[in-house]
C-alpha cells in the first residue's frame, strides 16, 4: 500500500478526495474512524462490511483512522482498479459502456443474463438516463465499494438483482457452473430454508387461526382475530397455537431442494441443445412453474398432515406418524391427495402475479431513485415483496380456500366429500362470493411480519454461510 506514498495527486483528484474527506469527517478532526465511514457508507446503501475492508486496505500505520493522505492513497489505488474493469467492459473502445456489453461480460464470466437483467444493471448505474454509462458514472458508483475484479462484481450484480424477496422463491436463482461445484447453490437453500423456517414459527398462530376459519367456514362468523386466538388457547393452551407448525417447518428443505433440482432439469429440457443459451424471462416463468408443481406432488402428503395437524383437538393424534396412520387407516392412500387439484391450479395465478408485480414494483423504483446504488434497500424490497405477495394471494385465494376444505374433510364425517367444484358451489350458496375469501385478514396479516423476518434471516443467514457480498 505504501507504493503510492509521497505521490502527488492532480488538482482534479485533490478536490474530489478532499470534499468526500470532508462528508465523512463528522467531528471535523482530520481523521475518518470506522464509524464515520460506516454513517457515511450507510448513506449511500452500502454495508458494514465495506466500511471494515476499506479501513482495513488503506490504515497504513494501523492506528483505526484514515488521514487525508490515506485516505486520497485507497481511493487512487482502487480508482486504477475500477479504470481496467471500465476498460475490459469497453469492447468498442468508445468510452461507454452499453447493455450488450455488460451482457457479452457477464456471459465471459460464465453468468447469463437476460437484456432486461442487462438493462436494469445499467439503470441502476445510470444517472444521465442515456443508457450508457461513462467513466464519472462508473467510477462514483463504485468508489466505496471495494472490489477488487469483474468476478466481484459480476457476482453482486448478479445477487443484487435477481432476489426475489416474496414469500416463497417462485422462481430460482440462476447458478453458474462455477457456483455449483463450490457448493453455493447448497448453502444459498440452506439460507433460504432456516429464513422460511423461522419465519412460519413466527407467524404460525395466524396461519392456524387462517385454516381454523377456511375450514368452518359458515360456523365460524363471528369469531375475529382476538377471539379465534384465544379459543384456541382456552381449548389447548398457548402452545396449541403452534399446532402443525412443525411439519410446516419440516418440509421447507425438501420442497426446495426438489423445487431446485426439478428447476434446473426442465430448464436445460426447454433449452435443450441451444448450448450456453439463456432462458427468456416466460420460460424461466414456465420453468419456475413446472419445478414448483413437481415438488408439490411430492410433498403434497405433508401439505395434508399439516392441515389436519393444525386442526387436532387436544389429545386427537399422539404426532405426525400417528396422523399419518389413522388416516392411511380410515380414509386409505388418497386421502393424501385431496385438494390437489385446486393446489396445482393455485400455483399459476399466485406465481405469475407474485413475480410480475414484483419485478414491475422493483424496476420502477430503480428507474426513478436508484441513482447511488445499485441496491434499492431492504425497505423498498420488502415492500415490493409484501403487494406482490398479496397481489398473488388475492387471486390464489379462493383455490387456496377450496384446497384446505377438501384437506380437512375427514374432519367432519357427517358431510358428504366434495369435488373441488362442489366446493366452489357449496360456498356460493351458503356463504356468498365473501365465503371464498374466509380468513384472508389473518393471512394478510402475516405478511409483512413473515416476508420481514424471512428476509433479516436470509441476510444473515448468507453471511454466516459466506453466500454472496
Amino acid at each position: 500500500m505504501t507504493m503510492y506514498s509521497g505521490t502527488s495527486l492532480d488538482p482534479d483528484q485533490e478536490r474530489r478526495y478532499a470534499e468526500l474527506f470532508q462528508q465523512l469527517d463528522l467531528n471535523k478532526d482530520g481523521r475518518v474512524d470506522i464509524s464515520e465511514l460506516r454513517t457515511g457508507l450507510a448513506a449511500c446503501g452500502l454495508h458494514r462490511r465495506e466500511a471494515e475492508e476499506i479501513v482495513l486496505e488503506s490504515d497504513i500505520n494501523h492506528d483505526g483512522l484514515l488521514d487525508f493522505d490515506e485516505f486520497s492513497q485507497y481511493l487512487r489505488a482502487h480508482e486504477k482498479r475500477l479504470r481496467i474493469m471500465f476498460h475490459s467492459l469497453d469492447h468498442n473502445n468508445d468510452g461507454q459502456i452499453d447493455v450488450g456489453e455488460i451482457q457479452h461480460s457477464l456471459h465471459k464470466l460464465g453468468v447469463e443474463v437476460t437484456m432486461e437483467q442487462a438493462s436494469r444493471i445499467l439503470q441502476s448505474m445510470d444517472r444521465d438516463g442515456t443508457m450508457t454509462i461513462d467513466w464519472n458514472e462508473w467510477r462514483d458508483h463504485f468508489l466505496f465499494n471495494p472490489f477488487h475484479n469483474m468476478q466481484e462484481i459480476a457476482h453482486y450484480w448478479k445477487h443484487s438483482h435477481m432476489f426475489d424477496i416474496g414469500e416463497q422463491l417462485t422462481v430460482p436463482d440462476e447458478f453458474s457452473e462455477q457456483e455449483r461445484k463450490s457448493g453455493l447453490v447448497w448453502r444459498q437453500l440452506v439460507a433460504g430454508a432456516m429464513a422460511g423456517a423461522v419465519s412460519r414459527t413466527g407467524t404460525a398462530p395466524l396461519d392456524r387461526l387462517k385454516v381454523f376459519l377456511q375450514v368452518h367456514g359458515a360456523t365460524s362468523r363471528g369469531i375475529n382475530l382476538w377471539t379465534g386466538l384465544r379459543g384456541m388457547v382456552h381449548e389447548g393452551g398457548v402452545f396449541s397455537l403452534w399446532r402443525g407448525n412443525g411439519i410446516n417447518v419440516l418440509k421447507i428443505a425438501p420442497e426446495s431442494a426438489i423445487k431446485f433440482m426439478a428447476y434446473e432439469q426442465i430448464k436445460w429440457l426447454i433449452r435443450g441443445s441451444k448450448e450456453g443459451g439463456n432462458l427468456r424471462v416466460q420460460e424461466r416463468f414456465i420453468a419456475g412453474s413446472l419445478a414448483g408443481a413437481t415438488a408439490q406432488t411430492i410433498i403434497y402428503p405433508m401439505e395434508v398432515l399439516k392441515t389436519r395437524l393444525t386442526l387436532r383437538k387436544t389429545g386427537q393424534y399422539s404426532g405426525m406418524a400417528d396422523c399419518a396412520r389413522q388416516i392411511l387407516k380410515t380414509e386409505g392412500v388418497k386421502a393424501f391427495y385431496r385438494g390437489y387439484l385446486p393446489n396445482t391450479m393455485g400455483i399459476i395465478p399466485y406465481a405469475g402475479i407474485d413475480l410480475a408485480v414484483y419485478e414491475t414494483l422493483k424496476n420502477a423504483w430503480l428507474q426513478r431513485y436508484c441513482v447511488e446504488s445499485a441496491d434499492p434497500g431492504v425497505l423498498v424490497l420488502l415492500g415490493c415483496g409484501t403487494i406482490s405477495s398479496t397481489c398473488g394471494q388475492l387471486a390464489s385465494y379462493p383455490l387456496a380456500l377450496i384446497r384446505t376444505r377438501m384437506q380437512a374433510q375427514a374432519i367432519s364425517e357427517d358431510k358428504p366429500k366434495l369435488t373441488m367444484v362442489g366446493q366452489f358451489k357449496y360456498i356460493i350458496s351458503h356463504e356468498g362470493v365473501l365465503g371464498l375469501y374466509r380468513g384472508i385478514t389473518p393471512n394478510f396479516l402475516k405478511v409483512i411480519p413473515a416476508v420481514s423476518i424471512s428476509y433479516v434471516v436470509y441476510e444473515h443467514m448468507k453471511k454466516v454461510l459466506g453466500v454472496g457480498y
